[in-house]
């Protein structure tokens, strides 16, 4: 079986290169993924799963990071222009863009696997150097770019449902495939682990494409994870003229000020790693005008879960003294969230064994973890998953890779579109057969 496998990837290259290049000319950021949502459920669809969408996988009041109601409305207009079916438009419009495919067949685990779909706001190199532009294939969409391979996951994860429905009488159990809307930022899993739609899954794994290491071509899970939390802060002053009377003013700015500064004197902490961000500043309106609001958006991040709650709980008081300082009101929303990774270890193991006895051509490190470096909000369905019991796993599908991630002249090798599907849909095949 593991054979047959193989050479269904084989089989489907060519037409996993063109699902991957047609999300990436068509990219899409987080919550406004229309057009992808309508593509892969359509695909999903005729391939025989069940097709569930936006509010049957999705908790809508657990959506973190939403863009304003007015960009929703225009990028379902766009998408709707540029062809969706209508069958499923309704469903996933107005950041309801998640997407699942479910089949059933019979007594076994119940197993999940998780692909992201989104892109990033970046504009796309077009170079001649760059390879989607070469190909014709780089983003039609101003400030949307796949800069991170997610547009490689979603293909990878629609030639796996097909594979897996060439083999479905030989697995037993139920399969659910989640594209999961927002992950950039941190902002998509949660609604969809809070829906209550992981609370009978056994296993759960995803994997992110990453650089090539020493010709290696999986690791089995990911440590040195960031615990993350992404804030809008917004403070709330009086205007007022500079000069004439500058006392009955309160300067949003000054707090603003004030609690950059201090954000970034947060002390370390002798448990582990910390980070701290503020990645922009917008305030005033005139020079002689005593600026009345000034927005901030943080990030903080802590090696462990702990970690992290330390830098938030440190944060959320420099914040809200930086308005005290200056009688300014402060609103703090929370944009986005992540775990720490936490890979199950049995769980390695069982794929380790999987790849030694029937994957044995694929090149693996003798240590099962890779740090991460950053964070992923996969983070939310795992510890979902772990918390009755079940296992998770998130995997690095390593290829050569051009630019780093989030730049705009980001590219992969796209040998990995036959390498993925492989192995996600061997992994299920091992755990269901």
């Amino acid at each position: 079986m593991y054979q047959q496998i193989k050479e269904l990837s084989e089989k489907y290259y060519t037409e996993t290169i063109n699902i991957r290049r047609n999300i990436h000319k068509y990219a899409e950021r987080g919550w406004l993924e229309t057009r992808t949502a309508c593509m892969i459920a359509t695909k999903l669809d005729e391939l025989g799963y069940e097709v569930l969408t936006g509010k049957d996988i999705m908790n809508k009041d657990d959506r973190m990071g939403l863009p304003h109601e007015r960009v929703l409305q225009l990028n379902d207009r766009r998408a709707f222009k540029e062809g969706v079916n209508e069958k499923y438009f309704d469903k996933v419009k107005s950041g309801m863009t998640a997407v699942a495919g479910i089949y059933k067949n019979g007594q076994g685990p119940t197993i999940a696997l998780r692909f992201d779909i989104d892109a990033l706001g970046l504009i796309e190199d077009t170079s001649s150097q760059h390879f989607p532009y070469k190909e014709k294939f780089s983003s039609c969409h101003l400030e949307a770019m796949h800069a991170c391979g997610h547009d490689g996951h979603t293909a990878i994860g629609l030639t796996t449902a097909k594979i897996l429905m060439n083999i479905k009488e030989s697995i037993h159990g139920t399969i659910k495939l989640i594209f999961q809307p927002a992950e950039e930022g941190v902002r998509g899993a949660k609604c969809i682990a809070e829906s209550g739609f992981l609370d009978d899954v056994d296993y759960i794994f995803a994997a992110h494409i990453m650089p090539q290491v020493a010709d290696y071509d999986l690791y089995l899970g990911m440590n040195e994870s960031f615990a993350t939390t992404k804030l809008d802060v917004i403070f709330h002053g009086v205007s007022t003229h500079a000069a004439e009377s500058p006392q009955f003013g309160k300067n949003a700015l000054l707090s603003a000020a004030n609690c950059i500064l201090n954000l970034h004197s947060i002390p370390r902490n002798s448990d582990g790693q910390t980070r701290v961000n503020v990645g922009t500043v917008h305030a005033g309106t005139s020079r002689n005008v005593i600026p009345e609001t000034a927005k901030l958006e943080i990030e903080v991040r802590g090696v462990t879960t702990e970690l992290n709650r330390y830098m938030e709980m440190y944060a959320r008081d420099i914040i809200n003294a930086s308005a005290l300082m200056h009688d300014t009101v402060v609103e703090i929303n929370e944009m986005g969230k992540a775990y720490a990774l936490e890979c199950d270890k049995d769980f390695m193991t069982q794929i380790r064994s999987l790849c030694q006895q029937h994957l044995n051509d694929l090149k693996l490190p003798k240590e099962n973890l890779s740090p991460l470096g950053g964070s992923d909000d996969f983070s939310y369905m795992m510890a979902r998953v772990q918390a009755h019991g079940g296992k998770a796993t998130y995997m690095k599908l390593l290829t050569p890779i051009k630019s780093s991630p989030h730049n705009t002249t980001f590219d992969f090798d796209e040998s990995v579109l036959k390498k993925g599907p492989r192995i996600f849909a061997s992994i299920a095949y091992y755990l269901m057969k």
